[in-house]
């Protein structure tokens, strides 16, 4: 069994920053890929971005110049900056078929 637990959500005003983390535990032997997908009300849950083992990464329009990914071990990370209202959403971590619960990001003044 994998567990994929976020934390680092909250509110920000625009401009801000904000750094969510994400630690996998469990039975784990190898993870290639790992990412960030977020949901916002009423939409589809999207990709954000997201890094495989040898540390290429991929990224969203919407996220490049802005967010960072990055990896160590069995955690990731993504270092959100000038965020905008528009990235407000439930943030969820995603790795081996098996998605966190969520952490709500919210861009408000």
């Amino acid at each position: 069994q994998v567990q994929l637990v976020e934390s680092g959500g909250g509110l920000v005003q625009p401009g801000g920053s904000l750094r969510l983390s994400c630690a996998a535990s469990g039975t784990i032997l190898f993870i290639d890929v790992m990412g960030w997908y977020r949901q916002a009300p009423g939409k589809q849950r999207e990709l954000v971005a997201e890094i495989n083992s040898l540390g290429r990464t991929n990224y969203a329009d919407s996220a490049k110049g802005r967010f960072t990914i990055s990896r160590e071990n069995r955690k990731v990370y993504l270092q959100m900056n000038s965020l905008k209202p528009e990235d407000t959403a439930v943030y969820y971590c995603y790795a081996l078929s098996h998605w966190g619960q969520g952490t709500q990001v919210t861009v408000s003044s």
